[in-house]
Order: C-alpha cells, then structure tokens, then sequence
C-alpha cells in the first residue's frame, strides 16, 4: 500500500507541473498573439526559454533533499510564476528590436547551456538533484538565473509596461533570493562544498 505522504509528494509533484504547464500556455497564446500583430520577435526567444522550463519540469529526476519550507515555497512561486505573467505591449520599446533580439539570444543561449548541462538535474523548488559542476557551472553557481535575468531585461526593454516593470523586480528579486537557498540546501552536500570552494561566484563573475 503507497504510504499518504507518497501520496502528498506525487499530487503536489503533479500539481507543480500541470500550473507550470497552464502560465506557459497562456504566455504561449499572448506573445504569438502579439507577433502576428506586430513582427517583433524578441518575446519569441523569450517563449523558447520558457519553453525549456516546462520539458525540463516534466523529466527531472526525484530529489535526494527537498526544501519545503514556506519562505522557500513563496519565493519559488513568486520567481515562477512572475515571468509567465509579463505581457507584451502596444507601446514604443526603450531600445530597437535588433538589440532586444541580441539580449535575448544571449539570455536564452545561456540558459540553454545550463539546462542542457544540468539535464534531468533541473528544479523548481530548492532541492538536492545531484550536483553538477561542468559547462557554465565552473564559472557561476547559477548560470541558468543569470540567463533568466538577461532575458527578462531584454523583455523590459522591448516592453516597458510599468506592469512589466513591476513583475520583474518581484520576480527576479524572488529569484536571486531563491538561488541564495537553493545554496543553503546543498550545502549539506560535502560534493557541493567542494564546489564552492572552486567557484565563488553566485551570478555574475567579479561582481556577485
């Protein structure tokens, strides 16, 4: 007989997955929406990156260690759930389309890069995967979160609603904060620690 706290663990796994999935459609129909209308492809590159969230949710591998936390739980609902909100808009962008376009590429090359190289090791809520410390990994903890962070700057600039605006420092604040206890929770791993003690840097090399 499956135990009730199996039970718990595969309906809230599932749930996690299906609201995943729901933001992603609906940003999917909103941004196809506003390239037909407008040509601009920046939020594209940005749908593609999102994209990667939902594939990689669905095949992730079950966590040795799992934060659940409540502080943990906003934080990643907040940094989750912020991005699939922002819309495009009908107003003049803050830079051309061709920089927002670069930007983009770069954010999303990145977070290719770092997905591909985690792999099955990818989650949403801080937890022990198995520690990965090749690619991107040996120059920033958290190259993922720092693709984000591009993407959601170029985003901004080709769609400075102050909604947008608003989203994005909630959001991205979430996620910094989220990358810091994701930290926490390895820890504990002395694989992990080892890993730090080579790479120091959180998001941005030299700078944090």
């Amino acid at each position: 007989m499956r135990s009730p706290l199996w039970s718990r663990e595969t309906m809230g796994d599932l749930l996690a997955r299906t609201f995943v999935g729901t933001l992603f459609i609906l940003l999917s129909i909103s941004i196809l929406v506003e390239f037909r209308r407008t040509g601009r492809i920046t939020g594209l590159f940005f749908l593609v990156s999102e994209a990667l969230v939902v594939v990689l949710t669905i095949v992730r591998r079950r966590a040795h260690l799992v934060d659940r936390s409540i502080g943990a739980a906003i934080l990643t609902t907040l940094s989750v759930v912020g991005p699939p909100l922002l819309r495009p808009g009908t107003g003049a962008s803050l830079a051309p389309d061709a920089f927002t376009v670069v930007l983009s590429c770069l954010g999303l090359a990145l977070v290719i890069l770092g997905k591909a190289t985690l792999g099955r090791s990818f989650g949403i809520v801080p937890a022990n995967r198995g520690i990965v410390a090749r690619g991107p990994y040996t120059l920033v903890r958290h190259p993922i979160y720092a693709g984000y962070l591009i993407s959601h700057l170029a985003v901004l600039l080709a769609y400075p609603r102050p909604v947008n605006v608003a989203i994005v420092v909630i959001a991205d604040s979430a996620l910094i904060w989220r990358a810091l206890i994701e930290e926490r929770v390895l820890a504990c791993d002395s694989d992990y620690q080892a890993y730090c003690r080579r790479v120091s840097w959180h998001l941005v090399p030299g700078v944090f």
